[in-house]
């Protein structure tokens, strides 16, 4: 079977490797280097390794009480029955993970794990390590890669998708395939603060639903919490939290117990609107003090996060750094089952451009790349299996324009949807914002243009995600997880003190 993969990530590597292996004619298509992405930016590692007291089932129960009680528990169950196996597979394929004097390996805790049963690379460096080791077996096994291929589209006969379009050195053209597996990643650059960097632009997403394929859970966007408030986005992992570090206010306290009793190993939903709350309140950045646990600690267990910050100018040694929540992860995106397939037959979705139904409304911390890991390997073994019926519950998302939500603003520019859809589609969100949001996107999609460039495509693809995730986020009207209203009680009614939008503006 001729397969192409777009992508490479953990989800889309894992993917090639296995259709490889199992004897497919496998093509790799990336919009950059092979490896780029998100998967090598990942510090805090990869949940599923267990250790005494620990169990699948515990994973399990934790993975469930983040997602706020919206994952699909049959694709929990997966997840946390593949993790230890696709783990022992990263290490077979060269993945050097921390271990302990003994030989075991090293596992971290992350907020609202109960356990500690993380396993981490380099420290801070896991997702480097995975990707690394990777892309070295994939060109070992000269699996044939496309770089600089950007997706414009799918291409569907009779209903399947038996191909794409891609444009590459400016020129389009179309590939062949019995399958395509989507594995593109998020769409972090829809906000104006992300950790993600440039190039997820939510282009899977949006090449599925022009394709017809089902979306959902877009309103589910996980801001993490802490990311360094000076000079370019850059993530201090959530393992630092996990090691003993704090939150503090400009008082020197520990805020976020009033939100949760579990402080700082909240879940990530609880302990962002916390620091936007606080820091709003303050005027200024809440801080993260990790100087109780000494120079010595902090440089051999989060190198890479050491050496950022200390050229950038800050000793977290000696002082608290201060920190901001920043767009990180979506939790929805292209529906599919249990095996990768999508409802659109010839196409399948891994990684975080899908929506597996692990993750609910809001992700546990170091299950994405256990989930790239899994799904990918799912999806390579489903590729001879008869295609399912589609699941009756999800339509294609269908977006018309309505004059009534239209709002005139000025002509549409990507920094002006980034700064849109974080002040309004963002941490806090009320009725009135997302219906704001909502009419300026319409207004801005009422002038189409012909894409001719690869920042045109992306810009096209992020007004649609946009639009896709603004009407999400304005139909759920009750509070849960990543999806926070503020201008409704927990029932949906209206809340007889809303908090305005730009109570991020300080942040």
């Amino acid at each position: 079977m001729k397969v192409i993969i777009v992508g490479s990530g953990i989800a889309g590597l894992t993917a090639a490797l296995h259709a490889h292996e199992s004897g497919h004619d496998v093509t790799i298509v990336t919009k950059g280097d092979l490896g780029d992405g998100c998967t090598g930016f990942a510090q805090g590692g990869v949940a599923g390794a267990y250790g005494p007291g620990d169990s699948p089932s515990s994973h399990a129960a934790d993975t469930q009480i983040a997602g706020a009680g919206l994952s699909d528990p049959d694709a929990v169950s997966v997840l946390v029955a593949d993790g230890a196996e696709r783990i022992a597979e990263l290490i077979a394929r060269g993945v050097g993970f921390d271990r302990d004097d003994d030989g075991s390996l090293r596992l971290g805790r992350e907020a609202a794990h109960s356990h500690a049963r993380i396993a981490h690379a380099g420290g801070d460096a896991t997702g480097a390590a995975i990707s690394a080791a990777l892309v070295e077996c994939a060109r070992r096994a000269r699996i044939p890669v496309l770089t600089g291929a950007f997706l414009v589209d799918l291409v569907k006969r009779d209903g399947v998708v038996r191909g794409i379009r891609i444009r590459r050195d400016g020129v389009l053209s179309t590939l062949q395939a019995d399958a395509v597996i989507l594995a593109t990643g998020g769409a972090g650059q829809l906000y104006a603060h992300t950790t993600n960097p440039g190039g997820t632009t939510g282009d899977g997403i949006a090449a599925a639903l022009r394709a017809g394929a089902a979306v959902a859970d877009l309103e589910f966007v996980q801001f993490h919490p802490t990311v360094l408030a000076s000079g370019p986005a850059f993530l201090i992992s959530e393992a630092v939290r996990g090691e003993g570090a704090v939150l503090v206010d400009d008082r020197g306290r520990r805020f976020v117990f009033d939100s949760h009793p579990d402080g700082e190993l909240a879940p990530r939903d609880v302990v962002s609107r916390a620091i936007a709350r606080r820091a709003a309140a303050q005027a200024a950045p809440v801080r993260l003090d990790a100087t109780m646990l000494g120079a010595r600690t902090l440089a051999l267990r989060f190198p890479t996060i050491d050496r950022v910050t200390r050229e950038r100018g800050f000793d977290w040694a000696k002082s608290p750094l201060p920190v901001t929540p920043a767009a990180h992860y979506l939790m929805g995106g292209v529906v599919t089952d249990l095996d990768g397939r999508t409802t659109v037959p010839g196409l399948f979705a891994v990684g975080e451009v899908a929506r597996t139904g692990v993750h609910g409304a809001n992700r546990l911390a170091s299950n994405s790349l256990l989930e790239g890991a899994v799904f990918g390997a799912r999806a390579a073994a489903a590729l001879t299996m008869p295609w399912p019926l589609p699941e009756q519950e999800h339509t294609p998302s269908e977006m018309s324009l309505d004059a009534n939500l239209v709002d005139a603003e000025p002509g549409f520019t990507r920094s002006g949807l980034q700064r849109l859809m974080w002040d309004e589609v963002g941490l806090l969100r009320t009725g009135e914002g997302l219906t704001r949001a909502l009419g300026v996107l319409q207004g801005w999609a009422g002038a189409p243009t012909t894409p001719t460039t690869v920042t045109e495509h992306e810009d096209a693809n992020l007004l649609l995600l946009a639009q896709a995730t603004a009407a999400a986020a304005l139909k759920r009207t009750v509070s849960v997880g990543a999806h926070h209203r503020v201008d409704t009680d927990a029932t949906g009614a209206p809340s007889s003190s809303p908090t305005p939008s730009s109570i991020l503006e300080t942040v």
